[in-house]
């Protein structure tokens, strides 16, 4: 499932300009503001209109077609005149995240293998915020995928992934994170209650595995642990999921649980 997400506000009380305030004359917001542009289009997916885009990152239309024309002039943005889409050139930004960081690279050969050896889906994220970016993913057939899950975002607090990751933070880093957090519901099944959900979280951590049914996708059973680099800290997290099938499909995935674990510490040592 995926969300569309609201970008900050790009005004003088925004978050962008808070953080040009804070971090002084060397923050960049005409580079923010055109970032922000760019993340506008990856909740509809869709051509849009520069009233849309203005709309959608809160901006003027004037600083919003100046930020559209220089990514238009860069080929990361196309036009028809009126309409204005992504060009291909945008993955290059993503290539050279996954390029340059070594869970990526080491993993994605590795949850294709596991994926086609347990016959479930296999991805890897980290934190992003509040939500999960996946990093890595493997299908269950050697069939290629419609599309990618990479760079895909789930809610860290109702998803197996997050609460692994949520789970792997400092005390206090948790406890900030579950202050300001207003969960709203991703499907019918999303636990709201956030004693609930930090329960769920310390769980995670003291079992070292989340199981979550349905609550971030719906009709989807994820079971996620922990990845750690060679010194033990927690850089990534792993998952297998299936469709949700009540106590069979817990128990499929409970069944897979050791080979996770063999999988994610055969690659521990190779991340840095």
């Amino acid at each position: 499932m995926r969300r569309s997400l609201t970008l900050p506000r790009l005004r003088e009380e925004d978050a962008v300009l808070r953080k040009a305030s804070a971090n002084g004359p060397d923050f960049l917001e005409a580079l923010a503001r055109g970032l922000a542009v760019i993340q506008a289009f990856g909740a509809g997916r869709r051509p849009m209109t520069l009233a849309e885009i203005a709309r959608a990152v809160d901006l003027p239309r004037a600083t919003a077609r100046r930020a559209l024309i220089t990514l238009q002039a860069l080929g990361h943005v196309d036009s028809d005149g009126r309409l204005f889409r992504l060009t291909p050139r945008v993955l290059t930004l993503a290539a050279a995240y996954l390029g340059s960081n070594g869970a990526s690279t080491v993993l994605q050969p590795r949850l294709e293998a596991l994926a086609l050896e347990l016959g479930v889906a296999c991805s890897a994220a980290v934190l992003d915020g509040p939500d999960v970016v996946f990093i890595a993913y493997g299908r269950p057939t050697r069939m290629p995928s419609m599309s990618s899950m990479l760079g895909e975002r789930l809610p860290g607090f109702c998803s197996a992934l997050g609460r692994v990751l949520l789970g792997a933070m400092e005390d206090a880093a948790l406890e900030a994170f579950l202050a300001g957090l207003s969960p709203q519901p991703v499907t019918p099944h999303t636990v709201l209650d956030v004693p609930a959900i930090r329960a769920s979280i310390l769980a995670a951590r003291a079992e070292g595995f989340a199981l979550v049914e349905q609550e971030a996708e719906q009709g989807f059973l994820s079971l996620a642990i922990p990845l750690t680099r060679f010194d033990g800290r927690v850089v990534a997290a792993v998952n297998i999921g299936c469709p949700a099938g009540g106590a069979g499909a817990k128990v499929r995935l409970l069944a897979m649980l050791p080979r996770l674990r063999d999988a994610a510490e055969e690659v521990s040592a190779q991340l840095v």
